[in-house]
């Protein structure tokens, strides 16, 4: 039998939402204070999944200002009914719940549609009889504990953007006190409507469970074998941890499967990868579903959809090559912490040139940082770039991103005597560690810098050249875990990017990046 490997998008890629349209997949996730928001992916066979663009790529869609890094974009749904491509989410940072639309998934989406009177989060769209109905979540009105959720129904008025007509509290949670009950999907198979939900959080004791009710609106009976999926029995030192917030597609030969999101632990307890999107087999019994028939749980190794295709899990297991001296634009997986200022960053034949931003990457302003999600738990990256600073307010070179207060910057400055000089900031809980200073030659010979970090699980070694062949330590083993959101406590995977800031002083210099060369150590898939 054959096998594809889980999860199939690696790194900071959390609660999927997929839909299908004839023989064609289409799958979106979240992204937080990141910009471009909600990357969408295309696939033929639910294994292997190719990013053919991302739905708000622009700051009308997605304002961001001020955003925390773990604010912004929450759980995305992706339907699509009657030719059109409906994709509806969250901006907790501004506006609240919206969707936007399009005939062409790779193509531009529409301006938001704000629902003025739709509250809390996890927004999903139902359509029947010429209607289309919405599912959300939000907080119980004198709620008895904090994450005391229910779960409504209501009406959308597609022309008026409101819901209209009564709204219907359908489900609180399937255990007792249960906290957070959130990504409602609906949908129908049989003589039963399904409302598939998640709860617990969306970590240790995350969890799905289902319900079904005869009719739309309920009662919404919970099956009694709750959750139908969850990893939080099986201790905290299992290698796939806090699986939930799914979502169900019947495959066009008629098989059922279900996304949802997971972390990979390593190095201990410690999810430096994010939430990830993992895939499982759902079969039925007795009128309900049942994930992973005879197994209950996310495999690491599972067995392939009957649709699938020979090759596996493509766009996670390549090499990244960013050779910028190449590129007329940027790729869809590359992104922005929160609105970028575009004309800071442009790219022709010389590379990529980043203006110094006066923002800092610690502060919740426009910054000057592109980055790509880190999907490997050990890596390697090696980046080329020309940069001449004209003080120690300079700072250009490459970020390892957790949030604003988990950090690390490895970064190129001037020293007060004007010699360049090589140095590894450790940002920890909003505090500022230098773990390694090392003087570079500043003569006309060594105008580019070449940098390497490689990662071997949670150590992190650092190096620096002046030709590319000889590097020099710049510090090794260093401790990666603050990069983990058990560390950090943010919703976010580890980001890997491109850093160039003058620390509040106003500066017109520019640093010059040639290439971003990332490989995993070990091959994962």
């Amino acid at each position: 039998m054959k096998k594809f490997k889980n999860p199939i998008l690696k790194g900071y890629y959390p609660d999927p939402s997929v839909c299908r349209v004839g023989e064609d997949y289409y799958l979106v996730n979240s992204s937080n204070a990141y910009f471009p928001g909600v990357p969408i992916f295309y696939s033929r066979d639910l294994v292997n999944w190719k990013q053919i663009g991302n739905v708000l790529n622009r700051e009308s869609q997605l304002p961001l200002a001020n955003a925390g890094v773990s604010r912004g974009i929450f759980a995305p749904t992706i339907r699509y009914h009657d030719g059109v491509f409906y994709m509806i989410t969250t901006n907790v940072t501004s506006g609240g719940n919206f969707y936007v639309t399009t005939t062409d998934p790779a193509g531009e989406w529409s301006e938001p549609n704000y629902i003025i009177n739709a509250p809390g989060i996890d927004p999903s769209l139902y359509f029947e009889n010429g209607k289309c109905y919405y599912q959300g979540a939000c907080e119980k009105v004198n709620g008895d504990y904090v994450g005391d959720n229910e779960i409504y129904l209501q009406e959308l008025d597609l022309k008026e953007n409101r819901l209209v007509g009564e709204r219907f509290i359908i489900w609180h949670s399937a255990v007792r006190d249960a906290v957070w009950a959130e990504s409602p999907h609906i949908f129908k198979k049989g003589e039963y409507y399904y409302l598939l939900t998640a709860e617990g959080g969306t970590e240790h004791d995350h969890a799905v469970v289902i319900a079904r009710s005869r009719t739309l609106t309920g009662y919404y009976e919970g099956n009694r074998q709750n959750p139908i999926l969850t990893h939080r029995h099986l201790g905290k030192d299992y290698p796939i941890a806090n699986t939930g917030h799914g979502d169900m597609v019947k495959t066009h030969d008629g098989e059922w499967w279900m996304v949802v999101l997971g972390s990979r632990p390593y190095g201990g307890r410690y999810r430096n990868l994010g939430r990830e999107t993992f895939l499982v087999p759902v079969s039925w019994e007795d009128e309900w579903p049942v994930v992973n028939y005879g197994i209950g749980l996310v495999q690491e190794n599972e067995r392939m959809p009957g649709i699938a295709l020979e090759c596996v899990n493509s766009c996670v297991t390549n090499d990244r090559k960013y050779i910028f001296t190449e590129m007329d634009k940027l790729p869809f997986e590359m992104m922005f912490l929160r609105n970028p200022v575009f004309d800071d960053f442009k790219l022709n034949k010389d590379g990529l040139k980043i203006n110094l931003s006066k923002n800092k990457i610690i502060e919740h302003e426009p910054v000057s940082f592109l980055c790509f999600r880190q999907q490997h738990k050990s890596y390697e990256l090696e980046a080329k770039f020309n940069f001449n600073p004209k003080d120690e307010n300079e700072h250009v070179g490459i970020c390892l991103f957790q949030n604003e207060l988990y950090n690390y910057q490895f970064i190129v400055t001037r020293k007060e005597n004007y010699e360049r000089q090589i140095k590894l900031i450790k940002i920890e809980n909003g505090n500022h560690t230098i773990l390694s200073e090392s003087n570079f030659p500043n003569d006309d010979v060594a105008k580019e810098v070449y940098f390497k970090i490689i990662a071997e699980e949670q150590m992190l070694s650092f190096y620096y050249s002046k030709d590319g062949e000889i590097y020099k330590i710049a510090i090794k083993n260093v401790d990666a875990r603050i990069l983990s959101t058990d560390v950090a406590g943010s919703f976010v995977g580890t980001t890997i990017g491109l850093y160039a800031t003058s620390n509040g002083k106003e500066s017109k210099n520019e640093a010059v990046f040639k290439n971003l060369l990332h490989k995993p150590l070990i091959v994962e898939a």
